[in-house]
């Protein structure tokens, strides 16, 4: 019986070898209606009949010859077809749902042609089981071999997309400059994705307008596009805005956060794909044939849309294609929203870093300075580098040069405070040393002030102090570089070079560390000697040491230009890369001296009878001076603080008076008490001078020294007398 059911199936299929398409046609229709998913993917629904024709025409070779298993093979379309769906993305049960379907299609075929030809039901019912028997183990053998194939194919693809989200890590997010990342994006999916990759970002996530803009369609950029090697260019042009209607595909993927896929022809373009109309026709001409749009979103907003666009000659976008570009722009929006991020706190922190900076220099005959301040140009950001200029009393000034350890904000708005402290210190006319101590307690006092999880707050700091008449310079520093002192050449030197030295100074700590001393080291310096202040970013670099650079920068300094401004110029240009690494603040001061014309000092003794002395000395000076009229107010501002001197103060009394920009008059004492302001009774017969002083006098001050202390008082020159002070020795 097993003969003759062997025989039966044998001659049968040789009978339906002709009518071997009519058996496809039926068992396509089962795949149709069974699997309508897989037919989506044009490649597949082309593929597949031919697949089921060389299926057919396995399946009645291998039962008219009775061949083995081991010769069983699973036909070239049918691997290709395995193939074709595991690059699709379709699961691995839809590949086993073909083979049932296609088996049970086949069976009931044959099956209906057994009991069309078998004589008996006997045979009959002996030739379905064999048939059944043999199917079975048939379709086990080449589901097998399909099953392999589709998973080879399914590893090689996962391997590849590993590929591109790996190379996607490293191309995307080199720097943090929003366009270019955008850019690096449309690289990469031109690449491996797209024929034509293109990025917009909404206006508000480039900060050209307020995010709570009114309701209406978003504003859009056009800042990147890429192609693929062959694919013309579409000729849009970056940099245009635009936005897409509210109802519209793109519009719902910014509001979901959800991408979309779309099938479209040369012929049916979305109105909203074409920027204008030359870009139509160029969109045209491409053949478009699927566009896939993904958002770019990080931390819960829209930051824009990437469109990945296909032509005619690729397939389209299938679901693993969709996940690789969601992949690829999810990574690209976290770094552009990074970039930006960054880019608005560096904008933010540099705006503050320049408006805390002096815009103008203080106008004064004790120095002519020139000045630069250079931001960061690395990922850590603007610092808290900062130089200042600060005019003192006896016609004196005050440089300084510090950096806030760190970077960003923080450190710019405690810069700001630290600048401040300065001049509040310096308006008390502190030595530097004595300044830069009750500086540090400042910066300890911010350090209790900040939260536990905050950058604790340091800086170093270079307080300089330089006198016209005695022409010396006072200094002390706190962690920091010392200064560049240029000489200018004498006589006996080469006339074309100057002298550059570092001083050595007694090393202070930086400040925040509390408890150590600070000292200040004083030299004289000749007129037209130059001080170079600098913060550390200026010579730092990973390419040279310290001495290799002070040694370049002095070498600058020995061959420098007479002017300031240029000088600056050409030290940043030997010094600096294009992008410095760290914040540079550089000053440049060219000292002055006051000449013996411009300086009158008188000793005085403790004698009240030395008071009409002392306004005929102020009063002779003024006419020699050409300042007759300020001869009134100066005779009564020399009266009161020679008074004051020689009733509360120490001998040796002294009176000095400098003319400069401004008139300034000093008493000095041995006393360390200082006078202050007080309003006197109706029946009080003194309290009234300083009051009178401080009325009639721009400026008013106490200065203490180790010797005493220094009161002074401070006249504006007249505009019609201002030229009588400008002859500078």
């Amino acid at each position: 019986m097993g003969t003759d059911a062997h025989a039966i199936l044998s001659d049968l299929a040789r009978g339906l070898a002709p009518r071997a398409d009519e058996l496809v046609d039926v068992v396509l229709q089962h795949l149709v209606d069974g699997l309508p998913d897989v037919w989506k993917y044009e490649d597949i629904a082309a593929l597949a009949p031919v697949a089921l024709s060389e299926q057919m025409a396995a399946v009645l070779d291998f039962l008219e010859h009775g061949l083995g298993m081991t010769e069983v093979r699973t036909p070239p379309a049918g691997v290709e077809f395995a193939r074709r769906l595991a690059e699709h993305g379709v699961p691995i049960s839809e590949l086993l749902r073909v083979y049932r379907i296609v088996h049970a299609g086949v069976l009931e075929q044959l099956n209906t042609e057994i009991a069309r030809v078998a004589g008996s039901q006997e045979l009959i019912n002996a030739t379905t089981l064999t048939l059944s028997a043999m199917a079975f183990e048939y379709v086990d053998r080449t589901a097998e071999q399909a099953v392999a194939v589709y998973q080879r194919e399914r590893d090689r693809w996962l391997q590849r997309r590993l590929i591109v989200i790996n190379e996607a890590g490293t191309r995307i997010g080199t720097t943090l400059d929003t366009t270019r990342t955008a850019q690096e994006l449309a690289d990469v999916g031109a690449d491996h994705l797209a024929d034509l990759v293109t990025v917009d970002l909404l206006a508000s996530a480039l900060q050209e307008e307020e995010t709570h803009a009114a309701a209406g369609p978003a504003t859009l950029r056009r800042i990147a596009q890429a192609v693929s090697d062959n694919c013309p260019d579409p000729a849009v042009v970056t940099g245009q805005t635009h936005t897409y209607p509210e109802e519209s595909e793109p519009a719902r993927v910014l509001a979901t956060g959800q991408p979309f896929r779309l099938r479209v022809t040369a012929d049916d373009l979305p109105p909203w794909l074409a920027l204008s109309a030359d870009h139509e026709l160029a969109l045209r001409a491409l053949g478009l044939r699927s566009i896939l749009l993904v958002p770019l979103w990080a931390r819960g907003s829209p930051l824009g849309l990437a469109q990945f666009v296909r032509r005619h000659t690729a397939e389209p976008f299938d679901d693993d294609e969709l996940l690789l570009a969601q992949e690829i722009a999810s990574r690209a929006a976290v770094n552009i929203d990074n970039a930006r991020r960054y880019t608005q706190e560096r904008s933010t922190a540099l705006t503050l870093q320049r408006s805390l900076l002096p815009h103008h220099m203080p106008d004064g005959s004790a120095v002519e300075t020139a000045s630069r301040y250079l931001p960061s140009g690395s990922r850590a950001g603007v610092g808290g580098d900062w130089f200042d200029v600060i005019p003192l009393s006896g016609a004196r000034v005050a440089l300084v040069v510090g950096d806030v350890i760190g970077h960003g904000l923080h450190a710019a708005a405690t810069m700001g405070r630290l600048r401040t402290a300065v001049r509040t210190l310096a308006d008390i006319d502190l030595t530097p040393d004595e300044l830069l101590t009750h500086l540090d307690d400042v910066v300890i006092r911010l350090q209790r002030e900040e939260e536990r999880d905050t950058d604790e707050i340091s800086a170093t700091c270079l307080y300089a102090v330089y006198d016209p008449v005695s022409r010396v310079c006072s200094l002390a520093g706190a962690g920091h570089l010392p200064p560049a002192v240029v000489t200018p050449a004498t006589a006996d030197d080469d006339a074309r070079a100057s002298r550059v030295d570092f001083p050595e100074l007694p090393v202070g700590p930086p400040l925040g560390l509390g408890g150590l001393p600070f000292e200040t080291a004083q030299f004289e310096l000749p007129p037209g000697s130059r001080l170079v202040l600098f913060t550390d970013g200026l010579v730092q670099s990973r390419s040279r040491d310290l001495e290799t650079a002070l040694a370049l920068l002095a070498n600058v300094l020995t061959r420098a230009p007479a002017s300031l401004e240029e000088t600056c110029d050409e030290l940043l240009s030997a010094l600096l890369p294009s992008r410095p690494a760290d914040d540079v603040a550089l000053l440049v001061a060219q000292t002055a001296a006051l000449d013996a014309e411009h300086v009158a000092t008188w000793d005085l003794p403790s004698d009240p009878a030395v008071v009409s002395k002392a306004r005929v000395h102020a009063s002779d000076q003024l006419a020699a001076w050409g300042l007759e009229e300020l001869a009134f107010t100066t005779e009564l501002v020399v009266s009161e603080l020679v008074t004051n001197a020689i009733r509360y103060g120490k001998s040796p009394i002294q009176l000095r008076m400098i003319l400069q920009s401004a008139l300034t008059c000093e008493v000095s004492d041995a006393s360390s008490t200082a006078p202050h302001l007080r309003r006197a009774r109706v029946f009080d017969e003194g309290g009234r001078g300083l009051l009178l002083v401080a009325q009639l006098t721009e400026h008013w001050g106490t200065r203490h020294n180790r010797e005493g202390k220094v009161i002074w008082a401070e006249q504006v020159l007249p505009a019609s007398l201002a030229d009588v002070s400008s002859a500078m020795a």
